[in-house]
Order: C-alpha cells, then structure tokens, then sequence
C-alpha cells in the first residue's frame, strides 16, 4: 500500500504523457501526469520554505480545479495534515473549521461567484491565533488580508524542489498510519467533528472501490461533485490517481453542462448525488446527448428512485453503482455490477472487501439477520477519531473498533444492508418512532413526486408530526390531499404526513444533502405563524361524516321529507357534500343549535 504521495509519484512514472486533469471552465486546460507530479512538488517545496511542517494543518478553501489536486497531494507529501473546507462556509462556519483545526495555513480562491473567500478571511482574521499564512489563487487585491500571498508566488518558491534537502527528506518519512487529512462532518445536530483520516484509510478505500468498478488506466473520470467532500476527495481524485486514469474537472454543477462533458470527453465514469442525476435525465428528456461512453459511476448520500435508476441504466447506458460511506470511515459498502434493479434501489449493496458490517441493537449487540438496528462497521477505512474530541471517539469508535454510523439499517439473508434512515432523524409521534426515509422511499415511487424530503414538525398534541415537502415532476400537479391519502392505509397512521408542502427544489448542501435542520425550522415557523391546518386522509373524513349521518337521516326521516326507500339516496346526497355544506344542510334541518 502506498501514502498519497507515492501513488501521485507512481502515477507520473508509469503514465508520464498521459492526460491526469482537464479542467472544463471558460479557461480549459490540462495537464499530463508529469506535469500535475511537478506542479505537487513545486508547491510543496514552496511549503517547506514558509515554514509548513509535518503535522502542521493547512486548510483548502476553494472550488473544484486542478490547484485542489495538486494542494492535495502537496501538504500530505510533506507531512501536513489537509483540512478541506465546503466553498458555501460563512465566515462564522469558517473561522471555526480554520480555529479548531490550529491550521497555520489557509490555501484559498479569491473568490468564487458570490463567496469573497479573502473578504470573509479579513472579518475573522483577529480571531485565528494559529494561522500564519493565507495563499490565494489568482491576483491578490490590495484590500487583501494581511500576509496574504498568491499561490504562483508559493509555487515558483519552490521550482529547485529537487535541491531542496528538507523535502527530499519530509517525502520519505510519511507513513500509512500517518494522519492525512482532517474532514469535518456536517454540523447539523451541533458543532462539527473532524474525522481524522490517515493515508491507508484514504488509499486502500479507493483501491477497494475500484477494484468493484473494474477501473483501469483507460477511465475518464467526471467528478461534478466537491472535492471537499469524501465523494469528491476519496472516490474521485484518489480513485483515479490510484489507477493512473485521467480526471475531468467542473467548478459548478449544471446538468447539461455535464453531458456536453460526458459527450465531448468520452468519460467512461460518472459519479453523484441522486438528485443530480434527476436532472441530467430532465434535460435528455428535451436534448439529445451522446453518453454512450459511460461505463459506470457512484450514486450516493440519498435513496435513489427507480425510474431514476432505469434512466441512469437505460437511457445513459451506465451500470451505476449505489454506495453507502460516511465521513467517519469513507465507503462501506457499494452494489455490484451484476446486481438486480431492486437491489440496486432498495439496499446500498454488499460491505467492502476487508470491510466488517454489522446491526446491532442498543447495547451493541448483534441482530437477527431482517431486524432493524445501528449498522456499525470495522476495519482499515475506520478513521483514527475525531480531532481533539475524545470522548465523542470514545462514544463512536468501541474498544473493539466497531464505528457505531448512527445510520439504522437491515441486512437480508444475501448479505446486502438496506438504509431506513439516521436516529437523529427519527420523528416521535404520540410515543410512535417514525422513521422518514421510509415514508420518502415510499413516495418516491409515485411517478408524479421527482424529490421528497420528511421530517417531524411540532405538535401541541402529540408532540411531533410527520411533514413531507414535496418537489413536482415538471409540468405535473400534486395536492397534500393526494400525498396524504397515498400514504394513508398503506403503512400506519402515525407515519402518514399530516402537513404536506410544495418545493421547486430541497435545501441542499454542497454535499449533496438534504438540509433537514433547515426544512424543521422553516416548515415549523410557518405552520405556527400562518396557521395551516392539518389535512386529514380522505378516508378518516369521510368516516367522521358517516358516522355522523344516522342522527341527520334519521331527523329527516321522521319529519317526512323523504321516504324510507329514499334513504340510500339521501346517504349519498350527504356523503357528496363538502364540511362547510354539510354543516349548512344540517343548520336547515336540525335547527341552528345543531
């Protein structure tokens, strides 16, 4: 096994004229192997000269392009510690990823569309003791924080890396349990935790993968998902370093900018999010696009639905794969290429290999194969804990080196694992445990529904409540009646959403997430600001207005308006009537005090 250096070392040596990186943006270029090897060298021994040392953290705050590759590569061959930051972090998530982390060093953009990165730097600059260097790509203004320098400046510091002793030296003494980098998780339940990572979780993780995806040095990556993210880090640019294969590189999702790319560079792997994958198919459905090229790729971070999965299969001819990871451990366990459909759709496929996966119970012991439990998983993908936070390690990681995910799931007899949903997401109502992604895997189903997001609102009576936002296939019209009465009687009351709203699209994070902190916090301040009603399944109204019906019949009945073989008749009539109409049909007959 190498470090992550070694396998960029290898990489140039083995396919040194071979395409590495192109970059698609309104500057295209590319590099070889050998020219992305000597660009990391340079810019580590640029890194050397400022003072980086080895187990120094530098941050990386900017958007996918070629100068996050060779950072990557960089400060890991020097024995610093990468710190990836998301390019939509405020200055507030900012100045603590950069404050907890002690990073001596920030690698950033000046900017990136609406994100000043060195605006954002100078705010919380006075707040950030430890950081000693901000390096930023492009022409550094005048009203840039102090002892800001650009990253060409860093880089031709560094253009005599081969005289450079210190860094011949540093570039040797890395070793696979060495800490690589520091991934913070997401944040939503309370301040995030960096995972610490070494280079034999990253590099053997994507070695496994790719020996699932059948990946060569002849594969073209297309990597439209961040690279600050495990998916875009580990699965994209390790993944194809690891296999000598050529990476195509885009700053900004677009759908169809994505299959002019799958088109125009023949990529052969594609990898994403569900809902990124929705939208290319929405666009073939008006533009032709060849991508035909496509072998295979990675869906992960959400179910996928089905007609999702048969246009990815049979529209863009690419046998994908479905894969389950989180931060703490990158990926666990992922499809294969001869599995069904189904299996591919209801379960995240089979454990790695070298990978252990188990379900267990509250006290972390095992399951029965089919019962609901925690998924926890063990082996060399497990991080070393979490950055200056032992006792959430220790609640994490066991003695035995179980990661217990957070993430309840079932297996099947087949030795495949099904995702239900987070425990954190887990909405009680009235003492009932509902748990939203069932209800989501459920209405994916409807051909009417593109995305669907569940989470629990608050209740006076029963505590929590179950609301679905809903994003319409185009053109096509659902209500919350018809959401609510899909569900209801075909899985038990309490999981029936009682509140069910419209979205153009979800929150979603630059991980691919849905942001259910903010769909909680939204929904609940509008249900109580504006008073929305619950909506009540079809059925239970109609029952309440039958069982009400005898007392108005029979008053009806006995003041001779209607004989008794009119009384079906009547039934009817009143059944078709609305609340409102009803009440008034009852106020005529009964008298006002009714």
């Amino acid at each position: 096994m190498l470090t992550l250096g070694e396998t960029i070392d290898r990489a140039a040596i083995a396919f040194p004229d071979k395409e590495a990186v192109c970059f698609i943006n309104e500057n295209e270029c590319r590099y070889t192997y050998t020219e992305l090897n000597e660009d990391v060298n340079r810019l580590a021994g640029g890194l050397v000269k400022m003072g980086i040392s080895a187990g120094d953290k530098v941050s990386l705050w900017m958007q996918n392009r070629p100068e996050w590759i060779v950072a990557w590569f960089a400060v890991t061959k020097v024995g610093g510690i990468l710190v990836p930051m998301d390019t939509w972090y405020k200055s507030s998530e900012a100045q603590y990823i950069l404050h907890h982390s002690e990073s001596v060093a920030v690698i950033t953009s000046v900017r990136f569309g609406k994100n000043d990165f060195l605006g954002m730097l100078g705010e919380i600059q006075s707040d950030l003791p430890n950081l000693k260097h901000i390096i930023a790509l492009g022409e550094v203004p005048e009203s840039a924080p102090k002892g800001t320098v650009s990253y060409n400046s860093v880089l031709e510091s560094g253009d005599d890396w081969r005289e450079n002793q210190e860094y011949t030296d540093r570039r040797f003494q890395n070793e696979l349990d060495n800490v690589a980098f520091i991934l913070y998780t997401s944040g939503t339940t309370g301040k995030p935790k960096g995972a610490m990572l070494t280079h034999m979780n990253i590099v053997a993780n994507a070695k496994d993968a790719a020996s699932i995806m059948e990946v060569t040095h002849r594969d073209r990556f297309l990597v439209p998902v961040p690279f600050s993210h495990l998916f875009g880090c580990v699965l994209g640019v390790v993944l194809t370093v690891v296999h000598g294969a050529s990476m195509v590189v885009m700053d900004t999702f677009e759908p169809e900018d994505v299959l002019k790319v799958i088109e125009s560079e023949q990529c052969t792997i594609c990898h994403g999010v569900p809902t990124m994958f929705i939208r290319e198919l929405e666009v073939l459905k008006v533009r032709k696009y060849d991508t035909t090229s496509l072998r295979t790729g990675i869906i992960a971070g959400a179910p996928c639905p089905v007609d999702t999965m048969e246009g990815i299969m049979n529209v863009m001819k690419c046998n994908i794969c479905i894969g389950y990871g989180l931060t703490e451990c990158s990926l666990v366990t992922l499809t294969r290429f001869e599995d069904t459909l189904a299996q591919r759709v209801e379960t995240v496929g089979k454990p790695l290999p070298n990978v252990e996966v188990r379900i267990v119970d509250g006290e972390h012991n095992p399951v029965p194969t089919g019962a609901m439990g925690e998924l926890a998983c063990r082996g060399y993908n497990v991080m070393k804990g979490y950055f200056k936070m032992p006792e959430q390690t220790e609640e994490t990681i066991d003695s035995e080196g179980w990661l217990y995910t957070g993430d309840l799931a079932t297996s099947d007899p087949k030795g495949y694992y099904r995702i239900v949903g987070r425990k954190k997401d887990m909405v009680i109502v009235g003492g009932f445990n509902v748990y939203p992604r069932e209800i989501e895997e459920y209405l994916i189903a409807d051909p009417r529904i593109q995305e669907v997001a569940v989470v629990g609102v608050p209740d006076h009576d029963m505590g929590e409540l179950v609301a679905a936002v809903i994003v319409p296939e185009p053109g096509v019209e659902i209500t919350g009646q018809e959401v609510v009465d899909l569900c209801y009687g075909k899985m038990a009351s309490a999981k029936v959403p009682r509140y069910v709203f419209t979205a153009d699209e979800l929150p979603i994070s630059s991980r691919g997430k849905v942001q259910k902190y903010i769909l909680r916090k939204d929904l609940g301040e509008r249900i109580e600001k504006d008073g929305i009603a619950k909506i009540v399944p079809t059925e239970v109204r109609l029952k309440k207005k039958v069982d009400r019906l005898p007392l108005v019949v029979d008053k009806i009945l006995t003041s001779c308006m209607f004989q008794e073989a009119q009384k079906s008749d009547l039934e009817r009539f009143l059944m078709s009537l609305s609340e409102e109409q009803e009440e008034m049909f009852k106020k005529l007959v009964m008298g006002a005090e009714a």
